[in-house]
């Protein structure tokens, strides 16, 4: 189908030419023709202001370009005539009035503030905006008519007598575009609505229509096994109601309780966090959080599907008490057997879920006083199921085999292992009843100070050596970060220096330790490529101080603070190659003569070599004779 012509000046069209000019001819050099089965495709309104350009050539007539206030769309790819995308090379129209190119449109779906000009809505009346994409960076979808363009290259074309919009682009390579718009009135065409009446009404609900609200009972139906992280279900039969597994948190820069922190599925973890209580006396027996009943009166679902039948008892497990628990007592000043820690042992048994739990706990007692709090510790550990006892008194490796940085330095008393600790200290100072942890590689230091009670030197000793290291002195050291404490050859001794060693001339005086030293020797061995870190040895040093018999100490400072010295020696690094014994052969006329690292190889070579001189020689005597 012929869209239009171009058409070319030969000759001046002016009336008053002289005899024997010719009039005005018109000569038709093109026509724009579309290939067989082409026809212009509808696409977006392109990004940027883009009116109408000039004629191509100044001066012409008759072929008058439009311009818009909308801007025009980025032309389609077309097969047979090439796509660009268009940068704007004439951006003014010809003549002193301006043309509409895309009218207001009846609907305009963006315009919903009225009086005032909505960003964007280039359709909006209330911007007032000849050409709105000069201030906006586009136009919102349905504010401008949908268009097709069809662009030939612009050499071909010298002027245009389309009645259609007509613009000429540069693309990105630097070549003009010549492009016009096609009415495609399909792309403007307005939906009609359906008239709706009581003899349809029922038969276009039952076409379009579908279910508003589904069932509850049509959602998900839950997991058939835990997965790593989940909440943990359980079920209170008293109240008939479903909850979690809870693991309060501290939050916030006082570490207050968060009751709704869920406990995940297979996550090993400890938390601590603190509660205040304004008035403790009603508080005492009132609080479920102080009471260890709350902490078991419920059960466990093996696994998440049990939610579907909660009085089905063999997907429940009942939580175990393994310690003693009593109920809260307010006796006088003093609010007696308050929780102050809470440890769940949950075994596991893979996708068959959760095979028993049992609960144990710490108590505590309070005095009644305005402002008092309680510091709560809530720990929950994951193991396998149908483990051996001394299996399951076995902690968490620290490395399989080497130790592992950050890791806890494993220690052993007899034949309970456990973790290495150092001092920690409570808000006011003094020494706090847990410690932290001594992190293989990483050295630490920590402090606090001790309250003591009056007693004989040897008690007051003792007590201090107990709290550096703990009840539990420690006898030996992992040696690798797997050890069993039922295989004594993977563990080492420690090295203790006490305070006796030291010669004292002091008879009424009592040395007590104020701080200790632990000094752990370590290094890699095995592959250079996947070294393995095992302990050599490990020292524990203590710092004394003598005080009088007749002095009244009331505290005293102390001091525990971890050394890690590298001790790996590293192998020499691999020798070179051999060096080849390399032999160059050498030709000598007549004889020939091969040396070896600049030693002379051939035997008896001398020989020929002083007849040949002896020969020559004697041919010149007879020469000069």
């Amino acid at each position: 189908t012929r869209l239009e012509t171009a058409e070319a000046h030969v000759g001046p069209g002016s009336s008053d030419c002289p005899m024997g000019t010719s009039h005005l001819a018109l000569l038709q050099v093109f026509f724009l023709m579309f290939p067989k089965g082409i026809r212009p495709q509808p696409s977006s309104s392109p990004s940027g202001p883009v009116p109408t350009s000039s004629a191509l050539e100044p001066g012409t007539h008759g072929g008058t370009l439009q311009s818009s206030s909308e801007a025009t769309a980025t032309p389609p790819a077309v097969p047979g005539i090439s796509t660009v995308v268009p940068t704007l090379v004439t951006p003014s129209a010809p003549g002193n009035r301006t043309v509409d190119l895309f009218p207001v449109l009846p609907i305009c779906v963006c315009d919903l503030t009225p009086g005032t000009c909505d960003i964007n809505c280039c359709c909006d009346r209330d911007c007032y905006l000849l050409h709105p994409r000069t201030v906006f960076s586009f136009c919102l979808p349905g504010s401008v008519r949908s268009s097709s363009w069809v662009c030939v290259d612009s050499s071909l074309i010298f002027r245009s007598n389309s009645p259609f919009p007509s613009r000429v682009f540069m693309d990105s390579n630097g070549i003009r575009q010549f492009c016009v718009h096609v009415n495609n009135s399909k792309l403007n065409y307005f939906q009609e609505l359906q008239k709706v009446n009581a003899t349809n009404f029922q038969a276009l609900a039952a076409e379009f229509g579908g279910k508003s609200f589904p069932s509850t009972f049509q959602t998900q139906s839950p997991p058939s096994f835990y997965r790593a992280g989940d909440p943990i279900l359980t079920y209170f039969p008293k109240w008939s109601v479903i909850s979690l597994l809870r693991q309060p948190a501290g939050v916030g820069a006082g570490g207050l309780c968060a009751e709704s922190n869920p406990a995940g599925f297979l996550e090993s973890k400890s938390t601590t966090c603190t509660r205040f209580f304004k008035n403790l006396a009603s508080s005492c027996t009132l609080d479920s959080a102080l009471n260890a009943a709350s902490y078991y009166n419920f059960t466990v679902f093996k696994v998440p599907r049990g939610i579907t039948d909660p009085q089905n008892m063999e997907f429940q497990v009942p939580v175990i008490l393994i310690s003693q628990a009593n109920a809260p007592l307010l006796a006088g000043n003093t609010c007696q057997n308050v929780v102050s820690q809470v440890t769940y042992e949950i075994e596991t048994n893979g996708t068959f879920g959760i095979q028993k739990v049992s609960v144990s706990f710490g108590q505590t007692n309070l005095t009644v006083e305005p402002g008092t709090s309680l510091q709560q510790h809530f720990i929950i550990h994951f193991r396998a199921f149908q483990q051996s006892t001394a299996a399951s008194l076995t902690g968490p490796r620290s490395g399989n085999p080497g130790y592992i940085v950050g890791k806890p330095l494993l220690a052993l008393t007899g034949d309970i292992s456990y973790s290495m600790t150092l001092l920690q200290s409570q808000g006011n100072g003094g020494c706090s009843v847990n410690k932290h942890e001594v992190q293989f590689g990483v050295n630490a230091i920590s402090g606090c100070k001790l309250r003591l009670k009056k007693a004989d030197c040897s008690h007051l000793q003792q007590e201090i050596y107990q709290t550096l290291h703990g009840r539990a002195r420690p006898e030996h050291v992992a040696i690798f970060g797997n050890a069993d404490p039922a295989q004594k050859g993977g563990w080492t001794k420690i090295l203790n220096r006490h305070c006796g060693i030291s010669a004292m001339n002091c008879t009424s005086c009592c040395l007590i330790p104020v701080s200790l030293e632990i000094q752990v020797l370590w290094a890699y061995v095995g592959l250079q490529s996947n070294p393995q870190a095992h302990v050599s040895g490990v020292r524990f040093v203590y710092q004394c101080q003598s005080i009088q018999d007749s002095q009244e100490v009331t505290e005293v400072s102390l001091t525990t603070l971890v050394n890690f010295v590298d001790i790996t020696q590293k192998p020499d690094s691999p020798r070179g190659q051999p060096k080849m014994d390399w032999k160059l052969p050498f030709d000598f006329f007549p004889f020939k003569v091969v040396f070896s690292r600049g030693v002379f190889s051939q035997k008896c070579s001398i020989s020929p070599i002083l007849i040949l001189c002896l020969l020559l020689l004697g041919v010149l005597n007879l020469e000069t004779k």
